[in-house]
């Protein structure tokens, strides 16, 4: 009786508290948080963007309007913060203007590759056999070429414009994607739960929709983001040599070839859409980098 008295007295053990397990997305977004060089990326690329996006109401001047008495003005003249270029036009609104150009021609191909390719790469690793046989070799031919010269020759055929650019590239970056794509989905598939999903009847459509998509877009994304920055440096490398954007429209590879003759004049204004491109370029690497290591680690 006292030992029940006793057990009746004790006092009742603290409640356990039960904690939902973090999802994987919640894990990766808090290690990407933790990483303070992929927040800085972040920062810039989102400063860029939104300097782009309101370029029309932050922009001092008409990026149009030239003055040939006002050409090639250092930075700090008053009126012109950052100069003005060859034709006097000042050259932070077109710096400004420039973004959206070259933020445009760096991600639309990268959109269109993205689902072009992953689209070619997870229906041919999912169904393999000639198919996946069939689809590889095929791709493997673009492989033979590097993509600069790949990019050159297309943009070439199809004649300059931002239309026949983001073709040029989309057409680069598809068998890239598809490449790692292909891979990942031949992994999956041999999974456990994807056999025993294909053993209980479910069609390949829902296999592949629930199953394989799932696991296979979120490397293919990562890898896709760090194409950005080549595609923004190719796309600025075609409008260099006249196969981009046409003048007189702002673009940061095309102020770079209209400034080259004032390289001994104004070298630091001559320099100005490099440093941007040199800038929004890495920042997008220094963040994929970021995100791809977020992503490696699965609780």
């Amino acid at each position: 009786m006292a030992a029940v008295a006793d057990s009746l007295s004790a006092p009742s053990p603290a409640p356990v508290e039960i904690r939902a397990s973090r999802g994987y997305w919640s894990s990766v977004l808090l290690r990407l948080r933790r990483d303070p060089v992929a927040m800085v990326a972040l920062a810039v690329i989102l400063l860029i963007v939104l300097a782009a996006i309101f370029a029309p109401w932050i922009a001092p001047a008409d990026p149009f309007k030239g003055s040939m008495i006002r050409r090639l003005r250092p930075i700090g003249t008053p009126g012109y913060p950052l100069g003005s270029d060859e034709l006097g036009r000042d050259m932070l609104s077109r710096l400004l203007y420039g973004g959206r150009l070259s933020l445009f021609l760096g991600v639309m191909p990268v959109i269109l590759a993205f689902g072009i390719g992953s689209t070619i790469g997870i229906v041919a690793g999912y169904l393999g056999g000639w198919i996946n046989t069939v689809t590889m070799r095929t791709i493997d031919v673009f492989f033979a070429f590097p993509s600069v010269l790949l990019a050159i020759a297309l943009s070439g055929a199809l004649g300059a414009g931002i239309l026949n650019s983001i073709v040029s590239l989309t057409v680069v970056f598809v068998p890239q994607i598809a490449r790692v794509a292909e891979s990942v989905t031949t992994q999956i598939r041999t999974r456990d739960y994807v056999e025993a999903a294909r053993i209980s009847g479910a069609s390949g459509f829902t296999i592949v929709r629930v199953h394989v998509l799932g696991n296979v877009l979120g490397p293919i994304f990562v890898y896709a983001t760090s194409l950005i920055s080549v595609s923004m440096i190719l796309a600025s490398g075609l409008s260099f040599l006249g196969l981009g954007v046409r003048p007189p429209e702002p673009e940061w590879g095309l102020m770079l070839n209209t400034l080259r003759t004032a390289i001994y004049n104004q070298p630091l204004v001559a320099a100005l859409p490099g440093v941007m491109i040199f800038l929004t370029s890495i920042s997008f690497n220094l963040f994929s980098d970021g995100l791809r290591s977020a992503m490696e680690v699965r609780q």
